[in-house]
């Protein structure tokens, strides 16, 4: 690990006990920096109803009014998540509804994209919404940098991820995709525990001028823009425990390790790609048979470039 790297993480990596909430809400108070959380949401009708229920009582009330807005984005539902949602207390607001003139893609990186315009916060929070258990310390933990250091741009959530019951076994793609190309390709951001992680919280100046893979890749896109655009002091990690979630079989996360290669391929030689398939095989009646998905390619463009925030924010 590089030495630069090994001081960040003595710096920049931290609990969240280090800041209680009485110091957030002081800070917070003090700063004028107003906080948005934003769940992207697909067919989580299970989980979603809980962490907007655990926000809105332990960070949304008068005593701890640390989040200001807490929006659901719907990115396509077929179960009940938007009622769910709405009846916890969230705002519920379809993807397909957030600027209509430009076609949306399916993708989780296309609907946190859409999300800068329809939040106002100066920081915004982003929360997976398939998280069981959930402790209101995904939040806290990750916009407490921002409120009380102004040299922090962008924070990551850590955390363990078990496995079914196996401790330490979440987190495969990680392991096994996004880890050895960060090392190898960006060793600067070697020090980051869950890179892929999708608990994470930055500053709307910063995520306004970043673009968005619409896919899969988001996660580890912005961790490698922000680092080129803020630089390594700018960022920093929060540990918050352990994280449950659903889990997905082994073809997905294969689509989803293609996805994230494409992403950091991308990043290291911009020019006129081929678009990418990944072929895998299932096996059908007769013997195994292909089964071939485009991998996410597709990135918006920084939102400051978009007409109708530009107008939005000036108004």
């Amino acid at each position: 690990m590089l030495e630069e790297v090994e001081r960040w993480l003595e710096r920049r990596s931290w609990a969240v006990a280090d800041r209680p909430l009485h110091q957030l809400v002081a800070a917070k108070r003090a700063s004028g920096q107003t906080v948005s959380v934003v769940l992207p949401a697909l067919d989580e009708q299970e989980t979603v109803g809980e962490i907007v229920t655990v926000i809105r009582r332990e960070l949304m009330s008068a005593a701890v009014p640390l989040v200001d807005e807490l929006v659901v984005v719907d990115s396509g539902s077929t179960d009940r998540t938007s009622e769910v949602a709405a009846a916890a207390g969230a705002r519920v607001v379809h993807r397909d509804a957030i600027l209509p003139r430009i076609p949306a893609r399916p993708g989780k990186g296309e609907v946190l994209w859409r999300s800068l315009y329809v939040t106002s916060g100066d920081i915004v929070c982003f929360v997976d919404a398939d998280l069981k258990e959930f402790s209101a310390d995904f939040v806290s933990g990750i916009v407490g940098p921002l409120l009380t250091d102004p040299g922090v741009s962008f924070v990551k959530a850590m955390y363990d991820r078990p496995l079914g019951e196996a401790a330490g076994q979440g987190g495969r793609v990680t392991e096994l995709m996004a880890r050895p190309i960060l090392n190898l390709h960006w060793p600067r951001l070697a020090g980051f525990v869950q890179p892929l992680g999708g608990e994470y919280a930055a500053r709307r100046s910063l995520l306004e001028r970043l673009p968005f893979p619409v896919g899969y890749g988001v996660e580890l896109g912005l961790l490698v823009d922000a680092l080129h655009t803020v630089g390594l002091e700018a960022l920093a990690q929060v540990d918050v425990g352990v994280r449950k979630h659903r889990h997905q079989d082994g073809q997905a996360l294969g689509r989803m390790a293609a996805a994230i290669y494409r992403t950091a391929q991308l990043r290291l030689a911009r020019g006129h790609l081929v678009r990418p398939v990944l072929t895998q095989f299932e096996r059908g009646e007769n013997g195994f048979e292909p089964r071939t998905h485009a991998v996410d390619t597709e990135e918006r463009p920084p939102m400051t470039e978009i007409g109708e925030y530009a107008e939005r924010r000036v108004a």
